[in-house]
C-alpha cells in the first residue's frame, strides 16, 4: 500500500512534469509558425514553408494524452489514501517533478530483506512447523503419573507413642500412547516442515531475484536518462545555432524544423524517461521491503 501510493504520487508528478514539457514545446513551435507566417506575409518565404512549419507543430497532440494520464494519476493517489478526487493533497496537486530518490542503505541486506512480509510470513510458518515436530515428538512418550500412599497401623506388641508406625510408598502408573499414530504425525509434521522450508527458501530466492532486477533496471534506466540529459542539451545547441543562422539568412527554415523536432523528441524523452525511474525505483522499494530510514547504516 505504500509503495503503490508512492507511485501513484510520483507518477502525478512526472506526467505534470511531462505536460510541462509538452506544453513548452508546443509554445516553441507555435512561436516558430506565427515567425514564418509573419514573414510569408511580408513575402520573404511562401506557403510551403508555412504549411512545413505548421505541420511541425506536433506537440500539441500529447498535451491531452498527458493530462488525462495526471489526473488518472491523481484519482489513483485520492483512491489509496482513503479520500475523494476532491481531497488530493495540495503538494500532489502543485507538484511539478519528482522528488530525488532516498539514498539506498548500506550495511546489512539481510535486515532489509527480513522486512518483506512474504519473507516473514515464510519465516514464521516455518518456525511454526518446526514448532509441531516437537509437539509430535512428545507424544511418543508413556502417560506417567507418580504419587505416595500413607497408612498408619497399630502395633499391638508396642506400648505408647511408639505403637503408630508411618510408611510411604511411591505408586508408580503408565500407559504407552498409540505408537503407530505418534509416529506417523512425527512425519507428517517433518514432511510440513521440509515443505515449509523449501518455500522459505523459494521465498528468499525469488526476493533476490526482484532485488537484482529492480537494481538493474534502476541503475539502466539512470543510465539512459543521464544520455538523454544530454542529448536534450546538444539538441537545445543544435537548435539555438539553427535559429541564429536562419535569422542570419545562412541555412533554410527545413534545418530549422529539423533542429526543432530533435529537440521537442529529445525534451519529450527525458520526461518519460524520468517518469520510468521514479516507477522502478519504487519496485526497488517494494523488493527491498522498505521502510530502511529506521535501519541505522
Amino acid at each position: 500500500m505504500a509503495a503503490e501510493t508512492t507511485r501513484a504520487y510520483l507518477d502525478a508528478c512526472s506526467y505534470a512534469h511531462a505536460l510541462n514539457v509538452a506544453q513548452d514545446s508546443y509554445r516553441a513551435s507555435n512561436e516558430s509558425l506565427r515567425l514564418v507566417t509573419a514573414q510569408e506575409k511580408a513575402g520573404s518565404v511562401g506557403r510551403f514553408d508555412v504549411e512545413r512549419a505548421a505541420a511541425a507543430a506536433t506537440a500539441r497532440a500529447a498535451i491531452p494524452s498527458l493530462e488525462a494520464q495526471h489526473q488518472a494519476a491523481l484519482f489513483e493517489l485520492a483512491a489509496l489514501l482513503g479520500s475523494t478526487p476532491a481531497d488530493i493533497p495540495l503538494a500532489a496537486q502543485q507538484c511539478t517533478k519528482p522528488p530525488a530518490a532516498v539514498a539506498l542503505p548500506v550495511g546489512d541486506g539481510a535486515s532489509l530483506l527480513r522486512r518483506r512480509p512474504d519473507l516473514r510470513q515464510a519465516e514464521r510458518q516455518l518456525a511454526a512447523d518446526t514448532a509441531r515436530i516437537g509437539v509430535a515428538t512428545a507424544a511418543l512418550y508413556p502417560k506417567i503419573s507418580l504419587g505416595g500412599s500413607g497408612n498408619f497401623f497399630r502395633n499391638d506388641s508396642v506400648r505408647g507413642n511408639d505403637s503408630l508406625s508411618f510408611s510411604v510408598g511411591p505408586l508408580l502408573s503408565w500407559s504407552f500412547p498409540n505408537v503407530s499414530v505418534a509416529r506417523a504425525r512425527i512425519r507428517q509434521a517433518e514432511a510440513q516442515g521440509d515443505a515449509s522450508l523449501a518455500a522459505f527458501d523459494g521465498a528468499v530466492i525469488t526476493a533476490l531475484k526482484q532485488v537484482e532486477q529492480a537494481l538493474s533496471n534502476a541503475a539502466r534506466e539512470q543510465e539512459r536518462l543521464s544520455i538523454l540529459g544530454e542529448a536534450r542539451t546538444r539538441s537545445q545547441r543544435a537548435f539555438d545555432f539553427a535559429t541564429a543562422r536562419y535569422r542570419a539568412g545562412s541555412v533554410g527554415l527545413l534545418d530549422v524544423l529539423v533542429a526543432q523536432t530533435a529537440l521537442l523528441d529529445a525534451r519529450a524523452a527525458e520526461a518519460a524517461s524520468l517518469q520510468r525511474l521514479s516507477s522502478l525505483r519504487v519496485d526497488l522499494f517494494k523488493s527491498l521491503g522498505g521502510g530502511w530510514r529506521d535501519i541505522e547504516a
